[in-house]
């Protein structure tokens, strides 16, 4: 009764044995290759699965995280990041500069990630460097420095196609971290300084140019000006002076006409009036030094005959 009670328990327990290992739960986003002696046999979805026990084996894998390889029968399906370290690549110009990237890709197609590739994180990573060098190796350092998202879609474009035999579709690739020599650094800084000092000198010549183009075009509107002001003050002067001739004339004139009258036609009215202008100027004469002046008359008929003239209009006024 012992024994039967005994053997009884063992089948109960080998039984919950083989029901455990006959049930497999896969959580969602993760799925198990399943061969089946030796052969590949299903691709587990998330949920209950039905293995048969020592017959069905769940495949392992080699996969990485946080750094480290590890092995796993279970293969994450979810967008998984690998951050490589810092590797020396060499720019087109010669230049050793240390570069790290980040990775994002998903495994889309399991059977390919588990049986076309040995190690797929260190297949990834290899292949991930090697491109890395290829491209960097084809640009100069001031390319590299400012071109990283020109780098990041070839990289993932190369890659996503190298990797799509592997089931990988690589989503992006960022570099983060591109460091250039130490030396490289202080010539770039220098570069730099030496760069913003030229632009202040070509930004100070501009400057003092515009102030001197604007300085002579205000003088030269000045100058403009002023000719203008010259020129309407000469012509104001000269219409003056000849609207003064003008009615000096007509006054003459006026001054002719009333003599006219008053002399009659019998006596030269020209006569008197060279006469007053005459006396006018002895007068003017007079009065400069009279111990260095001698007035000689030239035409002393002529004179004696205006100053009769003048005599005669006035006997008979």
């Amino acid at each position: 009764m012992d024994i039967s009670i005994a053997i009884l328990a063992v089948l109960v327990i080998l039984a919950l044995i083989v029901v455990k290992m006959s049930l497999v739960i896969i959580p969602q986003s993760e799925t198990k290759i399943v061969e089946r002696l030796g052969k590949y046999y299903a691709t587990l979805k998330p949920g209950i699965n039905i293995i048969i026990p020592f017959i069905d084996r769940p495949k392992t894998i080699i996969a990485m995280t946080n750094g480290r390889y590890h092995y796993t029968n279970s293969i994450d399906l979810r967008e998984q990041v690998y951050d490589f370290d810092k590797q020396n690549v060499i720019t087109k110009d010669n230049v050793q500069t240390q570069i790290n990237a980040l990775l994002y890709f998903q495994i889309v197609d399991p059977f390919k990630a588990v049986y076309e590739i040995n190690n797929l994180p260190n297949a990834i990573e290899k292949l991930t460097q090697t491109t890395l060098r290829n491209i960097i190796g084809e640009l100069e350092l001031d390319e590299t420095l400012t071109s990283r998202d020109t780098i990041n879609t070839k990289l993932r474009a190369v890659l996503d196609d190298a990797t799509n035999k592997w089931g990988i579709k690589v989503n992006r690739v960022e570099l983060q971290d591109i460091t250039p020599p130490q030396s490289v650094l202080q010539a770039m800084e220098k570069q730099m300084q030496a760069e913003r000092n030229k632009r202040a000198t070509i930004l100070t010549s501009e400057g003092q140019k515009a102030a001197a183009i604007l300085q002579s075009e205000g003088e030269k509107t000045a100058r403009i000006n002023r000719a203008e002001a010259d020129k309407q003050t000469e012509i104001l002067k000269e219409e003056g002076e000849a609207t003064a001739r003008i009615r000096k004339a007509e006054a003459e004139a006026v001054a002719i006409d009333k003599i006219t009258e008053a002399v009659g036609k019998s006596s030269n009215p020209a006569n008197y009036l060279l006469a007053q202008k005459y006396i006018a100027m002895l007068e003017e004469v007079a009065k400069g030094d009279k111990t260095k002046t001698v007035y000689l008359p030239y035409e002393a008929t002529n004179l004696m005959g205006s100053i009769g003239g003048i005599k005669d209009l006035f006997k008979e006024s």
